[in-house]
């Protein structure tokens, strides 16, 4: 039986086009032009859509794949631009690009949405949109370019598609506040504000402070340090990540 699409979807590109059209201009929209078009076609197979054409294997495979392969090309790019940003910086500056939410983003410029193969229930539930779909078949995407022309091929889709994001994460960095970002996430997310909660032990001159983050009655996030501010940060970070990711 084939792993690839054995039907030929109806796939909506920016180019109007139906079909394989549809994907082509997807391709052209990344700059890869696929030796073997049918790995795009994989990458765009939801397993909602799979799940109505049996036989067909889903992008899950190539989402993990691809997953592996922009962490690793992201953190070598990092590594050779900032020289002088120690490990801690370095993992930051991966995580502020390598998250479902910046991912959906550059989806959504490359207009991937209308490409997805989805199931009735999921197109009709606004899969399209969904950044956690969005940024599962980006990540689907770059695995199928790694498959169909190696690793330089696969570099050179993540530096023009994360060019940009990479940039402007990078000019943040010093001002990363992930209180903040977890404000506008839980905003966005949840129409809700985080609340943490504090408690500190030791000493006064060696106290320990532990940060829980509550999102909507859920404790989200947990964080530990020497001051109240640090151990609120370290909370939000996680709780960041984590609500990040389950978006």
């Amino acid at each position: 039986m084939s792993s690839h699409p054995t039907t030929e979807p109806a796939v909506h590109g920016r180019d109007g086009h139906d079909g394989r059209g549809g994907l082509d201009g997807l391709s052209d929209r990344l700059g890869h032009r696929f030796t073997d078009p049918e790995l795009l076609q994989r990458a765009m197979a939801h397993r909602s859509w799979c799940a109505e054409h049996p036989g067909n294997e889903s992008n899950e495979r190539l989402e993990f794949l691809g997953d592996a392969v922009l962490g690793w090309v992201v953190a070598d790019i990092a590594y050779r631009q900032h020289r002088d940003l120690p490990e801690g910086k370095l993992t930051d500056l991966r995580k502020s690009v390598v998250n479902a939410s910046a991912l959906a983003e550059v989806a959504v410029a490359v207009d991937l949405g209308p490409c997805l193969l989805l199931g009735k229930g999921e197109s009709a539930a606004g899969g399209r949109l969904k950044p956690s779909i969005l940024s599962d078949a980006l990540e689907a995407v770059i695995g199928a370019v790694y498959l169909d022309g190696g690793v330089a091929a696969a570099t050179a889709l993540i530096e023009r598609l994360f060019a940009e994001p990479m940039a402007q994460a990078a000019k943040q960095l010093d001002r990363l506040d992930f209180k903040t970002l977890l404000q506008e996430l839980t905003a966005r997310l949840f129409d809700a504000a985080p609340v943490y909660v504090v408690s500190e032990r030791g000493p006064d001159h060696q106290k320990t402070f532990s940060a829980t983050v509550v999102v909507a009655g859920r404790p989200v996030g947990e964080g530990q340090g020497r001051s109240k501010k640090i151990a609120e940060q370290a909370a939000a970070r996680a709780a960041h990540d984590l609500l990040a990711a389950e978006a």
